[in-house]
């Protein structure tokens, strides 16, 4: 039994040191690669601004009630 939790432990140990080691060198290549990418204050152009997004919403909304609207009054018709 004690050989059994020994094992145990010494694997638990083990995997935690790997899962540690790999999450540093994950971390250290995130920043490494940030470090040689333009500042955020050079990348400040968006692909949408708050017009698009908000005329994308508006559309997406009418769309959804233009295709829901019939299954609605169809399952509302049925009194469920």
């Amino acid at each position: 039994m004690q050989e059994r939790l020994l094992g145990a432990a010494l694997g638990t140990a083990l995997t935690g040191i790997i899962v540690f080691e790999q999450r540093k060198r994950i971390y250290e290549s995130i920043s490494d690669h940030q470090s040689q990418l333009p500042s955020q204050s050079q990348m400040k152009e968006t692909i949408f601004g708050k017009k698009s997004r908000s005329e994308f919403a508006l559309l997406w909304n009418k769309a959804v009630d233009q295709i829901f609207v019939p299954v609605i009054e169809s399952i509302s018709s049925r009194r469920w």
